[in-house]
Formats: C-alpha cells, structure tokens, sequence
C-alpha cells in the first residue's frame, strides 16, 4: 500500500471516474486504474463499484477513503515539519473567501502579503461557506476567510476582525428620522436581502426578531451582492443592512443614508478558518499577522453583539 495509490482512491472518489482522476492526478488512465486494482487486491476488497454511472463507492470503500485521506493529510505534515525547521514560508496556498468579504479585506492585505512572503503563491477563489468547509475537508483549500463561529468539529477558527452591522435607510422609509436604531426596529418584511447561500443574510435574518412573523408571500426582494442592494434600496424598495467594511466605498450622498446601531452593536465575526490538521500552519500564521496589522486601522468598533452566520 502506498500513499500514491491512497491518493488515486482519493481522485477516483471525488470525479466518479477514471479518466478525469488520472487527468487531476497528470498520470495515464490505464496506470491510475492499476495502482487501485492492485490496492484492492491486497485488500481483497472492491473499494470501487465500476458497474454503476457515475463510479460509486462502496460501503467498505467510503471507510477506507475517510481514513485514506486522513492518511494524505498526514504524510504532508512531513514536509510542513521540514519547512517549518528551515524557517520556509512558501509553496502553493489553496485560500477561499466568502463573496461579502472578499471585495473589502482583500484589497486591503493582498498587496502586503505578497510583498512580504514572495515565495508563497496564492490561489484564491471566492466561495460561499458551505463550499468552503466542503473544500477544506476534502483537502482542497488550504484555508478560508468567513464568517464565525462555524461550530464545525473539523475546523479550527482564528479570529481576525468584528465587523459591525449598518443600515442602509433610504429617503421616505419608517426609520430615516431615528439616528440611532435599536435591533427590534428590524422588520424582516422591508428589509432587502442577500440571496440564499449568503452566511451573511443568515447574520441579518438571525438579527431580525420579526423573522418568525414573517409571510413568505410578502413582497420580497434578494440580490446577490450588496452594491445592488443599495441600488434598490435608493429606488424606495425598502433598506438593507451592511457590513462595517463596505459602507467605507460609498459616496458621499450614500453615506448620508447610514444609520448606526446602539451598543453593543451588532457584528459579524471573521476568522481565518482551516482543517483541525493543521497542515501550513507557518502560512496560516503569516496570514493572520498580515490581516491583523492592516484591520486595526479600518475598525475600532470594540463594544459588539456577535451574530450567528449559521441558518436558523
């Protein structure tokens, strides 16, 4: 048994087919397909049940692909204990970042991470929580901005920032006169949110009290980013809420519709999140000193109410 043919089991499982592992795995299909005929011979078991479109796995195969990729994990750990021995801060770096905090935090760091650690290449995608958490646990990001807590047993969760909630409240609606609003002036009915998939329309939703009366038959609008939001929101459609970060981009006629929250505010908390392995830690840590150094300066806000980004 070898890791290879661990790591074509591993391949196989994710694409439910030959032809496409070997491809991931740059190998010819009939030498991918060989390495796991003789794996399963030596463990006279079929881990694979060919006979089925797509490729499934069978019941013993699920058990050994669970245990084979804690097994991968393990052996890059190997090289991590190398490199953190020789002081290296490089190599590949597999990070995702949910769609609400990607346009705000990764201007701000990017730059200065790349400076500082040129020998780190970084690929990112923006993906939503639950891509996220499914990626990080099949072994494909290295590690994730989102929003906390997860209450994940597989992920471990550093936290880099509070972000207040701010409402965006046009000209004309029932709360432009209050300067300072309270969370149980939040009705979920005028209220323009994030399409589903969005952790953070799940924050707003958790903050609306008024959720549990709300008529899924009412007029309701759902976008899937925030500049639109705001958009229909100037056109009188009713107001939303934002996070701290992205009011700093509006222009000053925008920034006259904003209206703040008593404390403690309501907030979102935003962690730098990765498998309980471990594996790139040195990466990870680099990562956090880098995004911590450059927030300090955007947010002060210290008196918060976290709120859940999980869907209640």
């Amino acid at each position: 048994m070898t890791i290879t043919q661990l790591s074509y089991v591993l391949a196989v499982a994710e694409n439910q087919n030959f032809t496409k592992a070997a491809q991931k795995c740059f190998v010819t299909q009939p030498t991918l397909s060989m390495q796991i005929q003789k794996l399963e011979d030596q463990l006279d078991v079929l881990i694979f049940d060919r006979s089925k479109k797509p490729i499934e796995l069978t019941e013993v195969g699920k058990k050994i692909v669970t245990q084979a990729r804690n097994i991968v994990n393990e052996s890059y750990r190997i090289q991590d204990i190398v490199d953190q021995e020789k002081g290296f801060i490089g190599g590949e770096f597999k990070l995702g970042i949910i769609p609400t905090v990607m346009p705000t935090l990764l201007p701000m760091f990017l730059n200065n991470f790349v400076k500082k650690y040129p020998k780190v290449k970084l690929k990112i995608e923006e993906l939503t929580t639950e891509e996220i958490i499914t990626r990080i646990n099949d072994g494909h990001l290295d590690a994730a901005i989102a929003a906390t807590p997860l209450e994940n047993d597989t992920i471990k969760e550093r936290v880099l920032y509070f972000e207040p909630f701010v409402a965006y409240v046009p000209q004309n609606h029932r709360l432009r006169d209050k300067k300072t609003l309270e969370t149980s002036d939040l009705e979920i009915e005028d209220m323009l949110l994030l399409e589903d998939g969005h952790c953070f329309r799940d924050g707003v939703i958790n903050l609306c009290k008024a959720f549990k009366s709300h008529n899924d038959d009412k007029f309701q609008l759902e976008s899937g980013s925030i500049e639109t939001l705001v958009k229909l929101s100037n056109e009188g459609l009713g107001m939303t809420l934002m996070p701290y970060l992205h009011t700093l981009d509006l222009n000053e006629k925008d920034k006259k519709n904003l209206h703040y929250f008593s404390e403690p505010s309501p907030a979102r908390e935003v962690s730098l999140i990765y498998h309980k392995s471990e594996l790139k830690m040195q990466i990870i840590e680099a990562m956090q000193d880098v995004i911590s150094g450059v927030i300090r300066g955007a947010i002060a806000f210290q008196n918060v109410q976290i709120i859940s980004p999980i869907s209640k």
